[in-house]
């Protein structure tokens, strides 16, 4: 079976959203960061909603270049899993980390993708050998041997890092190959 038509789709879903998140980083360095209010504020009321903007506005340029390339490798990965089940992890992530930076994070505009990108870091260390298939497990096992150190920004270490967005998103990720790792992948 011809897998090339799969990967042309799967790269150029990737190509159109990290040309998004770059157009973003643009507008929001262009107009003196005037994004980055669309962060996410702790138990702020009225911002709740920014739960779906915070991933895609960052600090920086640096900022942005430091979540991109995890995050286009992790999701296309993660792709592999199938879309429905892509769907579902983004989802689950998105909500999940979102949600709990807002109830539970310090009092600080938290944003940027590294939310999501431990969101697919968690799933891909887990759901491979969730599947208990060999091509699957080795993604999982070359993942924690590439980016296990990721692992450590769960931990408090520097207060302009959001490591309450990096542990939640881990945390769904983890859940999400608890739920759908195993599932049928297309």
């Amino acid at each position: 079976m011809n897998q090339l038509p799969k990967l042309k789709q799967q790269f150029r879903f990737l190509a159109i959203i990290g040309a998004l998140l770059i157009a973003l980083e643009l507008i929001n360095l262009f107009t003196m960061r005037s994004l980055s209010s669309l962060g996410i504020m702790p138990r702020f009321i009225p911002g709740w909603w920014h739960i779906f903007t915070a991933p895609f506005v960052h600090g920086s340029p640096t900022h942005l270049v430091a979540n991109l390339v995890p995050l286009m490798l992790f999701m296309w990965l993660t792709l592999q899993w199938g879309k429905r089940t892509f769907g579902w992890v983004t989802v689950t992530v998105f909500l999940v980390s979102g949600i709990c930076v807002w109830m539970f994070g310090r009092s600080a505009y938290h944003i940027g993708a590294s939310g999501i990108v431990y969101g697919y870091f968690g799933f891909l260390l887990l759901a491979g050998f969730m599947t208990r298939r060999i091509p699957y497990i080795i993604i999982s096992v070359l993942v924690a041997i590439v980016y296990g150190g990721l692992i450590i920004g769960i931990l408090p270490s520097n207060g302009f890092v959001s490591y309450e967005y990096h542990f939640f998103g881990f945390v769904a990720g983890l859940f999400s190959a608890w739920k759908w790792g195993a599932t049928k992948t297309v």
